[in-house]
């Protein structure tokens, strides 16, 4: 185990940037590189150098069927990424009738063709001039103007939500259309031609309905746009410019995130804005910082950065080492980057929380409108237990004063229910996922037990325990929201596997009983999942399909978090399957110190919605998804795979001490 622990630790010395951080690539799907396509076509841009190896990252990771995926080795191909990839790849010049494109034209065709298409990938046809803009939902700018005390104000929406509805209001109220080349248009993919094409929305059940009201409400939204008078258009129309060019990041992104960036750039090319006009050329030029990476001959476009989770999980990976040599140097330059990035300027979640000063955290590198709470959770536990290592009073105290800070800011976001949502404060209104834009995703921020553990965490380290107030109606939450196997759901890591390894750590470290029954539970949940080879694994498919409830193959990441679940909660019950998963990740690492992982264990969206645990039983066919995740957004993180066996490896090293030590203590005695 002492070789493991080393050579993982080297691997992530030389990981480290000079400027202090650690950040890894994170992979998506296809909809990245094929949507960065058809927006160079919408605006016009002709010269990037990157556009061949895009095209090839579209085409390497094209399945044997013909189609894309939303995740590795999903069980199925997912109709809208491969309708997204195929039209970038028209676009590009391929012929319909090379093998890449035939073959995603009859998977496409033989899976239900573009009558199964989401909201999204019609509003990118409609852009090309292959949807008609009058059967997409439509989003008008006056919404800008709803009072934040209305059902349906913007700020009621996620903020990724509301960071990408802002720009597609101008682009569904402009309605601009760059036409495909006669040569290059989709026309074979309406088999039984345009005319007999039903481009309508799907029909709601229900006469009497939510949904059928919002079908309503949309088709006479829609005859708004067409009506030739609006009296207040030209004053959302610049109110909602002005919002988009405001929450621009300082790298030239949106909310950090690919969808409110690629489509604020067409909606301010749609508003006239040139190439070259600052906003605009900083956000294409954004696309070239950090954000696009080459790997098997393709040039791949990330959908977000990590690089605080990655520096504050990497710096956790070496406290729970012990910091081995070489590791104090390492963390005092990543502390500075820390104290550097923390947010002292307001964003979107002041709305509702006029109470507290900034104070968090953010995933990315220059997002500062949307700290997010899991962020901060993590910075305030790594922060806290380096302080006492770190020599220089000077930054001690900044450490403190910024933990202090981050503390305030995040009791303030505690919801009403003892949860913690990522981004905003009883974000929950369910009614919002009813209208016709909500096919994809989430669009609310509620709270989840991941979260919310990794606060309880933080409080406990800070000096909270079961008696402190905040701390007792978090712990009221998790109980609740424990799955009746034991587990917990894993709202942004794949899935009870992570749900559970969040909960377990953060009972321990505000001095909850973990022998009492509902831990012990859910621990042997864990052994009961363990797989043969003694790791640990989770399909994706897991958020619609109940069977696959901590079932996949072992991986790296989901063998680290089932460790130390289980190293909280066992008190020698559990050494064995310990033992061997420890073995499964000593087998299993590469001899450069790291291990790999192509699955997919991180999580953006399930797509449910509601952004929260759903019963599938009585969902039914609700979501227009199974396992292959149509609606939902799945992540690799390619430092997953890293700090969290070794946080596992440095922590039973010193259960396993201490084990030994009170056993031999005990044989003294006898």
């Amino acid at each position: 185990m002492k070789q493991t622990i080393q050579r993982a630790t080297a691997w992530l010395l030389d990981d480290q940037d000079e400027q202090g951080f650690w950040v890894g690539r994170l992979q998506s799907n296809s909809c990245m590189e094929a949507e960065w396509i058809m927006a160079m076509h919408i605006l016009g841009v002709e010269d990037d150098p990157k556009y061949e190896g895009v095209v090839r990252a579209i085409l390497n990771d094209q399945r044997e069927d013909g189609s894309w995926e939303v995740y590795y080795k999903a069980p199925t191909g997912d109709i809208n990424t491969t309708v997204e990839s195929y039209t970038a790849l028209r676009i590009a010049g391929l012929d319909p009738e090379s093998p890449a494109l035939k073959s995603a034209r009859e998977w496409i065709l033989n899976n239900g063709g573009l009558a199964e298409t989401r909201v999204f990938t019609r509003y990118w046809l409609a852009l090309l001039g292959e949807w008609p803009w009058q059967h997409t939902p439509a989003l008008p700018p006056e919404i800008i103007f709803i009072p934040t005390w209305a059902p349906f104000n913007l700020y009621k929406f996620a903020s990724w939500a509301r960071a990408t509805m802002l720009p597609l209001t101008l682009l569904s109220a402009r309605r601009p259309v760059r036409p495909l080349p006669p040569e290059k248009q989709l026309a074979e993919l309406f088999p039984e031609g345009r005319q007999n094409f039903d481009f309508r929305l799907p029909r709601k059940k229900g006469f009497f309905s939510w949904e059928r009201f919002f079908l309503l409400t949309d088709y006479l939204l829609n005859r708004y746009v067409e009506f030739p008078v609006h009296p207040f258009r030209k004053t959302a129309i610049r109110s909602c410019r002005e919002w988009i060019i405001n929450h621009q990041d300082a790298d030239g992104a949106w909310g950090g995130i690919q969808p409110p960036w690629i489509y604020s750039l067409m909606a301010l090319g749609a508003e006239g804005y040139p190439l070259d006009h600052p906003v605009m050329a900083a956000g294409l030029h954004g696309f070239d910082l950090h954000w696009s990476y080459e790997r098997n001959g393709g040039i791949y476009l990330q959908p977000s950065e990590s690089p605080i989770w990655d520096t504050v999980l990497s710096l956790l990976a070496f406290l729970d080492c012990g910091m081995p040599t070489g590791t104090i140097e390492a963390a005092e330059k990543a502390v500075g980057y820390l104290l550097r990035e923390q947010v002292f300027v307001g964003g979107d979640w002041q709305v509702f929380v006029k109470d507290a000063e900034p104070g968090g955290w953010a995933f990315e590198f220059e997002n500062d409108k949307y700290p997010d709470v899991d962020d901060t959770a993590v910075a305030v536990i790594v922060l806290l237990r380096l302080l006492p290592l770190m020599k220089e009073t000077d930054l001690q105290h900044q450490m403190r004063t910024a933990v202090d800070r981050a503390i305030a800011w995040m009791l303030a976001m505690q919801n009403p229910n003892g949860g913690w949502a990522a981004f905003d404060r009883d974000n929950t209104s369910k009614i919002l996922t009813l209208i016709p834009f909500a096919d994809f995703g989430e669009l609310l921020d509620p709270p989840s037990v991941d979260v919310t553990a990794h606060v309880v965490e933080a409080l406990g380290l800070y000096g909270h325990d079961l008696a402190s107030p905040a701390v007792a109606r978090a712990c009221r939450y998790m109980q609740r929201e424990q799955e009746k196997d034991g587990s917990w759901f894993g709202r942004w890591g794949v899935n009870y596997i992570y749900g559970t390894a969040a909960v377990l750590p953060a009972l321990e470290a505000v001095g909850e009983d973990m022998q009492a029954d509902y831990i012990q539970r859910a621990a042997r949940w864990l052994v009961e999942h363990q797989n043969t080879d003694g790791g640990w694994g989770e399909s994706c498919g897991s958020y619609m399909d109940d069977s696959l409830r901590g079932r996949g193959p072992s991986t790296a990441s989901q063998t680290g978090w089932a460790l130390m679940a289980l190293l909280a909660a066992s008190s020698g019950d559990f050494d064995q399957s310990i033992q061997q998963g420890l073995n499964f990740l000593c087998s299993n690492q590469r001899q450069d110190g790291t291990w790999d992982e192509p699955w997919y264990t991180g999580t953006g969206f399930p797509g449910y919605g509601v952004g929260e645990r759903i019963n599938l039983e009585k969902a039914g066919n609700q979501y227009s998804q199974g396992a292959e995740l149509a609606r939902g957004f799945m992540l690799n993180y390619n430092m997953y795979r890293h700090y969290f066996p070794l946080i596992a490896f440095g922590r039973a090293e010193k259960y396993f001490s201490s084990t030994w030590a009170a056993s031999a203590d005990q044989k003294s005695h006898d």
